[in-house]
């Protein structure tokens, strides 16, 4: 057993090098180079050489007609809201990358700093979930929003803004921007690059273009009302399974569900997938989106700026994405949908899901030890800050295994 635990940590380790010269690192923005490797990404010298680039063969051109077949199929099937023009849409879409790239020369600088250097401060909110009540924020997090403020005041003055770290002005006017600096900020302030910063722009209520910007990996999904979504240029679409019981499923921690009939329901859908897995924020939505193997994301109590850049993405990659009612996520019925967030790879697992949502969900335990160790995970005497990071930094290990010991068995 020891020698397998070797084997694999080593193979762990060499993949983890192989990524790093491969560009899966901290990229200079200065001039593109990763520190320590002396030399561009791949990706980024294709960018700078686009002229350069070589025919594609044979196989990839295959992929490439069978991506465009379906990107117009999902063009074909896409509807604008009434009065949104198509060239505008566009212009900005271009200007939402922008804004992007100005987020990620204020964010790069930070990644995997020290706390002194992050300026840590938790904020505070009341009436939210045990996730949402204290979360943190640093000196990234507001650069990043400042900048991208400041970049749509002098290109859009009319236009509103709907931050998470400076408030919101102009929320009646026709295009409103909905900006969420760094998603995933426990992710970030621990060197985990599983954060986004989130763009959306909203035509009147609905949300039109989104981006999920992740600068460590150099990854960009873009989603645009009428056409089919993008990762770092090039067409993505679902590829999810049909059914409940053979779906991976997502969720950011089980803390973010309020104790009594939303946290029932979020007890039912986990009985009845695959697999529940946690500690993604954004990037779980991005991973359904790009058919990279997660079906469902499930989520609560999140803010508007939460989840407004993920519905052109996911809808434009042939995904389904509602509240729990099946209901449209808009400016206009956040305060009616409470921040619960339903995102599925196709119609037909939205569907079920929708079912087991519309239900009370699992009672509690009648298994008075097991009732009294799941009420320890969640509301922890013996471990006060289990609540509230225990799910997530350990999300992917140890929320994994002893979430299903308690509702699957060991």
């Amino acid at each position: 057993m020891k020698t397998v635990i070797i084997i694999s940590s080593a193979s762990i380790l060499l993949l983890a090098a192989r990524h790093a010269v491969e560009g899966f690192a901290y990229i200079d923005p200065s001039n593109g180079s990763i520190p320590g490797v002396g030399r561009k990404t791949d990706k980024l010298e294709k960018e700078q050489h686009q002229g350069t680039v070589l025919p594609p063969s044979s196989d990839t051109q295959k992929q490439l007609i069978k991506q465009h077949d379906a990107a117009v199929e999902l063009r074909e099937g896409a509807v604008l809201p009434p009065g949104c023009d198509p060239q505008l849409l566009q212009e900005h879409a271009q200007f939402a990358c922008k804004l992007a790239d100005a987020a990620r020369l204020e964010i790069l600088p930070y990644w995997r700093q020290s706390r002194h250097t992050l300026g840590q401060e938790i904020k505070v909110e009341k009436d939210r979930s045990v996730f949402q009540s204290a979360s943190p924020v640093t000196l990234a997090d507001r650069a990043a929003e400042r900048a991208m403020r400041e970049l749509i005041t002098e290109r859009y003055p009319q236009h509103g803004v709907y931050g998470e770290e400076y408030g919101v002005i102009r929320e009646d006017a026709d295009w409103v921007w909905v900006l969420d600096p760094i998603d995933g900020t426990r992710s970030f302030i621990t060197g985990k690059p599983l954060f986004g910063t989130l763009i959306s722009c909203l035509y009147k209520g609905t949300p039109v273009i989104g981006v999920i910007d992740q600068c460590i990996l150099n990854e960009r999904w873009l989603g645009q009302a009428g056409k089919v979504s993008l990762l770092n240029g090039e067409p993505i679409q679902t590829d999810g399974v049909v059914t409940l019981n053979d779906a991976e499923m997502y969720s950011t921690t089980p803390d973010m569900f309020q104790h009594g009939d939303e946290r029932n329901k979020f007890d039912a859908m986990r009985q009845a997938v695959k697999t529940p897995h946690y500690g993604a924020d954004c990037y779980a939505y991005a991973l359904v989106a790009s058919g990279f193997g997660a079906d469902i994301v499930v989520e609560a109590d999140l803010g508007l700026y939460d989840y407004c850049a993920l519905v052109p993405i996911l809808q434009g990659a042939g995904g389904t994405i509602s509240d729990w009612n099946g209901e449209k996520l808009t400016l206009q019925n956040h305060e009616i949908n409470k921040g619960r967030v339903l995102a599925c790879a196709n119609a037909k697992l939205h569907e079920q899901a929708l079912e087991v949502l519309s239900k009370s969900g699992l009672e509690s335990s009648d298994d008075p030890l097991l009732a009294a160790l799941e009420e320890d995970m969640i509301s922890s005497t013996v471990f006060p800050s289990a609540q509230r990071w225990t799910p997530w930094v350990g999300g992917i290990i140890v929320g994994d295994v002893l979430e299903q010991m308690l509702h699957h068995g060991p």
